[in-house]
């Protein structure tokens, strides 16, 4: 099948030369204290929005604040997996330096990954926490002033332990505590901040596929993978009460949702949005993740199902007289995956940079931490504009702290984008962004103006540095190390002095001397 235009797009802009910056309205300074809502989605890839170039899933909603806001091309998320991103948006801290530089599952409690002994014991539940001295940036909200709140998935700590969202500064929390819950949208509870919050679904353990001999084709197989109460719908409910309640004060609402993460799992008016658009597909067997019968479809509903969510967040902003003064910002964790029933490559989710395993998801070449992001704000951001200015998770703590008049840490590892996001001031431009992950055998990178270094094989011993001109080479395949040995000793420089070693045994990096 031919793939369809439904959404017109500007388009996916790569490199500096391609791009122009017309940001800011000079006569209109920010206002003071606006109110911020952070919207993160969970594995949404650079290509999966229409304003980034998609051309069959429908996000009209969130075009919309593209179209109203400032689009960023050259974004980057904290890692390319969800805890240590999420760490890294909180604390202003890349991963050389921060607490959380992986998923952890703090397997020393017990037997984490069985969800009948997680569903009996709660502490058996979350990723090993945020320590109680981390600095993170809605503790410096709250002495600012704001009401926060964390709606959605957390994944920096179990409740009850001292890096549960209530005790990392959020008054408010109402989602998946813990990661590996997150993998089912329909779960037998969610926890509304440190008590569980019972839903009307029954349980039913991942890796459950569809019973023995049914028919893969009957939409009745497929019965235990949709049950009553849909946590996305439920977490967004909780997100526009809360807005509702916190009018009268500054706000700061974090919706970090767990679209489009597989399990595949939507409502049906959504999948069936799409079933006329894909037409027959071959259902999704399952495995870890369950089974579903249309799994395209399914993917794109999801994406769909969010971006509603976001036209509902826009409407309660106006609905309360509150729009004009709130910064939208919309963005994502990481890159898209490659797992799951997720076919990601057929809706070239990552854009140019690769769906595939090692390319996306899990990796730090593009594919894994170059990600969309919108800003929108009435008044201050100039509409329907674009920029190329490099940026990265830990960039969104020190613009937030100087918006709402909080102090930032003098240890974050990043810059304001005021300037940026308003057209006034001077922008500040980093030298270099650096990332590790100590997963996938161990991974390092560095993107300094046109150039990304990329060491990958740690734990194989390997220290030999790819190289790739972003500017020429956006998706990176043509590794030219050999021929500017310079900057690989320059990136080489930069790894050596950004990694600290870790104060988790399985964050560490021997080959680094850890």
């Amino acid at each position: 099948m031919k793939r369809r235009d439904f959404i017109k797009s500007s388009g996916t802009l790569i490199g500096t030369a391609a791009l122009s910056s017309c940001l800011g309205n000079p006569d209109i300074s920010p206002k003071k204290n606006p109110n911020i809502v952070l919207i993160v989605a969970d594995d949404l890839g650079y290509g999966e929005l229409g304003c980034y170039g998609q051309q069959y899933i429908r996000t009209p909603h969130i075009d919309n604040l593209a179209e109203n806001g400032l689009k960023f091309t050259q974004h980057y998320s904290g890692s390319p997996v969800c805890a240590p991103s999420r760490c890294v948006l909180l604390t202003g801290k890349h991963t050389g330096h921060a607490f959380i530089r992986g998923n952890d599952e703090w397997g020393e409690r017990g037997d984490v990954w069985s969800f009948e002994k997680m569903l009996e014991d709660p502490k058996l539940e979350g990723q090993r926490p945020l320590p109680s001295d981390e600095v993170t940036l809605p503790e410096l909200l709250k002495k600012a002033g704001y009401t926060t709140a964390c709606i959605g998935k957390w994944g920096l700590g179990p409740a009850f332990s001292e890096g549960s969202p209530n005790k990392q500064g959020f008054d408010t929390f109402f989602g998946y505590i813990c990661q590996r819950w997150a993998h089912t949208y329909y779960p037998p509870f969610l926890w509304e901040n440190e008590e569980r919050y019972p839903l009307d679904n029954k349980f039913v353990p991942l890796g459950t596929t569809i019973p023995e001999g049914a028919d893969p084709n009957d939409p009745e197989s497929y019965s235990d993978f949709r049950l009553n109460e849909y946590a996305p719908a439920l977490m967004a409910e909780k997100a526009l009460d809360f807005m509702e309640k916190s009018k009268n004060h500054p706000f700061f609402l974090y919706f970090p949702t767990t679209i489009p993460h597989v399990s595949l799992q939507a409502p049906k008016k959504y999948v069936d949005m799409y079933r006329s658009l894909f037409g027959d597909e071959e259902p999704y067997a399952g495995g870890y993740y369950f089974p579903c019968q249309y799994p395209r479809a399914t993917y794109a509903g999801m994406i769909t199902h969010l971006d509603d969510q976001v036209g509902q967040i826009v409407q309660k902003l106006k609905q309360i007289g509150e729009y004009e003064n709130t910064l939208i910002i919309f963005t994502s964790d990481n890159g898209p995956t490659y797992t799951g029933g997720a076919d990601t490559p057929f809706f070239n989710s990552a854009g140019i940079f690769g769906e595939e395993q090692g390319r996306s998801k899990g990796f730090i070449y593009e594919g894994g931490i170059r990600i969309p992001m919108i800003a929108s704000w009435p008044g201050i951001i100039k509409p329907g504009t674009h920029t190329d200015h490099i940026s990265a998770f830990w960039d969104m703590l020190p613009t937030l702290c100087e918006l709402s008049g909080a102090k930032a840490p003098e240890d974050t590892d990043g810059l304001s984008l005021v300037p940026v996001l308003t057209g006034k001031g001077k922008r500040k431009f980093h030298d270099f962004l650096y990332w590790e992950f100590p997963a996938y055998n161990g991974q390092q990178a560095v993107r300094t103006g046109p150039w990304k270094g990329i060491r990958k094989d740690i734990f194989d011993g390997n220290m030999k540095i790819e190289l790739y001109n972003l500017e020429k080479d956006p998706n990176e395949q043509n590794d030219v190390s050999d021929k500017y040995p310079e900057v690989v000793r320059r990136i080489e420089q930069i790894m050596k002095q950004q990694h600290i070693p870790s104060e988790i045994e399985r964050f560490k990096f021997p080959q680094l001397g850890d």
